[in-house]
């Protein structure tokens, strides 16, 4: 039996990428896991019923908070660890996890859910965002970080985007062909229930950071005296807050539970998803429920989002081309039904059959 290694950049919040990991812990449940580091009241099934190897980021202070302050260390880290026993090494990269000695008979397949987009393609949103400190350490490691990457992508056989915008990048940065495998949507969790809801607010869902633009769903929904709920916290929120002057129909919901989250969904007339987003879970947990979409006409929302069926595109990062946008959609008569069927297509069981087959396992 081959014996298989699982690599993740740091586990210290259950975000998309983790629960990618998670399938990948189900499909090999004996599989040991790599990671920087690994924070348990976080991060905790099925990761905890596998061996987990920390790399030495793990004993520096705050690294299970703050992982990615150590970003510049990451590659000395990944060196380190030891995987000569290994048949399979299934990476899972938005981070630097593929940077690793790999043994000349293992296979080594890499799901990129993005190169890094703190060093390539969204250096200077994550330049504006970030504070004085912040700003010093991207100038300094920015060059070195992206010759760290290009090199490491040649420690990989395979690899994996999850979104045909994503292959284009890893083209485009690596030179490399890979084969798109869409990432699990808990649609069995995510469903249509009965609401009481009046369903007169539209929704922002997720972290409020610059580069998700939650600022133009505000700006858009003010300028057009529509209700607007963002669930989700961030360091943009106090900016949003101020914006908002205490405008009754601008509600800020924090952070939610799951079942709060698909409440909230569940009682939206729409989503209103503004940022360009390598692949974009928020928008099929929006559609699983029925609920249509007004989606930033670039990035994984293409791929996620059927114009005139499950939502309505706007061309532009503007106010004005969202207005628009909202305008049409108010416009368009929606079937419940025909959305929710559109997000079955991205099931967990879909993404398991397809990892199956791109690692030989039928």
């Amino acid at each position: 039996m081959k014996k298989v290694a699982l690599i993740h950049y740091w586990l210290t919040n259950m975000r998309g990428g983790e629960n990618v990991t998670a399938e990948f812990c189900k499909l090999f449940p004996d599989a040991d896991i790599f990671t920087h580091a690994w924070n348990p009241e976080k991060v905790k099934e099925p990761f905890n019923s596998h061996k987990i190897i920390e790399s030495f980021i793990s004993r520096l202070p705050l690294a299970r908070k703050k992982c990615q302050i150590y970003l510049p260390l990451m590659p000395s880290a990944l060196a380190r660890l030891d995987f000569s026993s290994y048949d399979l090494i299934l990476s899972n990269e938005s981070g630097p996890s593929k940077g690793i000695r790999k043994p000349p008979t293992a296979r080594h397949v890499c799901y990129c859910n993005t190169p890094m987009r703190y060093v390539w393609d969204m250096f200077d949103d994550y330049y504006r965002a970030a504070g004085l400190g912040g700003k010093i350490a991207m100038r300094l490691f920015k060059n070195y970080m992206r010759k760290y990457d290009l090199k490491s992508a040649d420690n990989v056989d395979q690899f994996l985007a999850n979104s045909n915008f994503i292959a284009a990048r890893i083209k485009r940065i690596y030179g490399r062909d890979s084969i798109v495998v869409y990432p699990p949507v808990d649609t069995d969790y995510f469903v249509r229930e009965e609401s009481d809801g009046t369903r007169d607010y539209y929704l922002v869902a997720g972290q409020l950071i610059s580069y998700k633009r939650p600022e133009l769903a505000l700006r858009a929904c003010l300028k057009m005296h529509r209700k607007l709920v963002l669930v989700g916290d961030g360091p943009m929120r106090p900016q949003l807050e101020k914006e908002a002057a205490g405008n009754p129909d601008i509600i800020f919901a924090g952070r939610a539970t799951r079942p709060q989250l698909r409440k909230y969904y569940a009682e939206a007339k729409g989503l209103i998803f503004p940022g360009i987003e390598d692949f974009g879970i928020v928008p099929l947990e929006s559609q699983s429920v029925g609920v249509p979409v007004i989606a930033l006409g670039i990035g994984g929302a293409l791929e996620t989002v059927v114009s005139g069926k499950t939502g309505i595109f706007f061309p532009e990062q503007t106010v004005d081309s969202l207005c628009h946008a909202i305008e049409e959609f108010e416009a368009v008569r929606f079937d419940r039904q025909t959305i929710i069927d559109h997000a079955q297509k991205f099931h967990r069981d879909v993404f398991v059959q397809k990892m199956r087959d791109v690692l030989g396992l039928n």
